[in-house]
């Protein structure tokens, strides 16, 4: 009896182990790929650092409002020191033999998984397909769909809204005798790990959406449990360091769960008659 039961997690392992390799290669692949253009992506992660962001344009065109509206207000909160402020340059350090090269190997490795999603998800979807019906397998082109690009939007949100956020708030501490200088492990590592959180956190409304159409999940499931979901993310935020990090996780995770919740009210199966009545 233990024998029948083992071998079928053999099985499992087997098919885990095929479908890891597959994966492992595909992104090599596409390491290969993305190391052409990984210098470009290193001055993008960069250019928060040059002071000239969406954040300091907003905030230009915000004080010559002021100084158009309320010019005494302007001059005496001299505004006009913040907007003729000079760009200073924060150029990324590094203190160790090979280090940049290291670096522009997990760059090209986060470009390369990103290129090659579609095949992850694919890989993915396979070794979950024994255990659906005919009939839930023909999602595999929306899921593979769906799944790439939200993991993009979730990276993209992340590096073009959040990013300049928080590298503006570590950069306005600088004052007199403290100075920023930026280690290009640190800087880098902490950018990508950040990049790989956003687009799993975006994936949450995919991964709700096939589990309602499964019958796994559904809305009565979920929304009483928006409490639990606040504290989850709270608690997953609170692994970084400074306070606008984990806010900047804190409130997109949350949000993707509201999304979802309202994925599972809006295309889930639907009831029948004898079930509960949906809660208020």
């Amino acid at each position: 009896m233990s024998e029948e039961k083992t071998a079928p997690f053999i099985e499992h392992l087997v098919e885990l182990r095929t479908r890891l390799i597959i994966i492992i290669i595909a992104v090599f692949v596409g390491m290969g790929v993305a190391w052409n253009f990984s210098s470009d992506l290193l001055k993008f992660i960069e250019k928060p650092l040059t002071g000239k962001t969406y954040l300091t344009e907003i905030k230009k065109d915000v004080y010559l409002k002021v100084k158009e509206l309320a010019p005494a207000m302007y001059s005496h909160f001299k505004l006009d020191q913040e907007v003729n402020k000079p760009q200073k340059q924060h150029p990324l350090n590094y203190s160790a033999p090979l280090e940049p090269f290291f670096i522009q190997c997990k760059i090209s490795m986060m470009a390369g998984f990103v290129l090659v999603l579609p095949i992850v998800f694919y890989q993915v979807w396979l070794f979950v397909a024994p255990a659906l019906t005919r009939r839930e397998r023909k999602m595999v082109v929306p899921f593979v769909t769906a799944a790439t690009v939200t993991f993009c939007i979730g990276a993209m949100f992340f590096l073009i809204i959040i990013w300049p956020v928080i590298i503006n708030f570590s950069l306005s501490y600088e004052a007199e005798g403290l100075q920023s200088w930026f280690n290009i492990s640190a800087y880098v590592n902490f950018c990508l790990r950040l990049i790989l959180i956003f687009g799993l956190i975006f994936e949450l409304p995919v991964l709700t959406l096939i589990l309602t159409r499964l019958g796994i999940v559904n809305y009565q499931f979920l929304a009483p449990k928006r409490k639990y979901a606040l504290l989850a993310s709270s608690i997953v935020a609170a692994f970084h360091a400074d306070l606008i990090t984990m806010f900047v996780i804190m409130i997109p995770m949350y949000l993707m769960y509201e999304i979802s919740v309202w994925v599972a009210l809006i295309f889930g199966k639907k009831r029948t008659n004898s079930e509960e009545e949906l809660p208020v």
